[in-house]
């Protein structure tokens, strides 16, 4: 490898390290507080980098924690996918992926923070749960699992129900955190057409093997 190159490698890895500490800086300030109105500076001097350093990657603070939400959805949809890959049924993976969230609370608290925080602008985002849960609505329409309904308007109630789940598992800790996620599980199945009987029964089903 030539001189160049090598130089060329080592400015791009430098180059991709910053980036990567300014996105990671962003994800812990929406993690613990949502507050987006700090200064460059402030998130600049968290991820230790030159305040220069940032207008290199960003335009603006916007960009930045556009950029910190959709990691951490795309995280948290990797995680869900991860646990239920070995997992077909349609109503299965829908009433798998609310359970799994509300374990998430305590195993991934930060990015279910940012989700708590931004999740309702990102209901229809291009990463994390939302393209996955229409994933599945579609496939279970054509297959007929779910009743026919405009998959766009399921993802955002199902999207909703999600999102009521997050806060619902911080606001209220004293809550069986399992048991609310099954509810609102079979609630959700119901909505999509499976009887009382069989969604109560998937909502409950036990989980895959794996780490939550």
């Amino acid at each position: 490898m030539s001189t160049s190159a090598t130089v060329g490698n080592r400015f791009e890895r430098r180059r991709a390290a910053t980036r990567k500490a300014l996105v990671r800086a962003a994800r812990q300030i929406l993690a613990e507080t949502g507050d987006t109105s700090v200064s460059i500076q402030t998130i600049a001097d968290r991820a230790d980098v030159g305040f220069g350093s940032f207008y290199n990657h960003f335009e603006s603070k916007t960009e930045l924690f556009d950029a910190a939400v959709s990691d951490a959805l795309e995280e948290f949809g990797q995680a869900i996918d991860k646990r239920l890959r070995e997992t077909d049924d349609p109503a299965e993976l829908i009433a798998a992926g609310f359970r799994l969230t509300a374990r998430m609370a305590d195993s991934h608290p930060d990015v279910m923070q940012i989700l708590r925080h931004n999740g309702l602008v990102h209901i229809h985002s291009d990463k994390g749960a939302a393209p996955r849960a229409r994933r599945d609505l579609e496939r279970g329409i054509a297959i007929g699992r779910f009743t026919s309904v405009d998959p766009t308007i399921a993802v955002s109630a199902l999207g909703g129900t999600l999102l009521s789940l997050v806060e619902l598992r911080f606001s209220r800790p004293d809550l069986d955190g399992e048991e609310a996620a099954a509810s609102l599980a079979e609630m959700a199945l119901r909505m999509l057409g499976l009887p009382q009987g069989e969604a109560r029964e998937i909502a409950r089903h036990p989980l895959p093997h794996g780490d939550d």
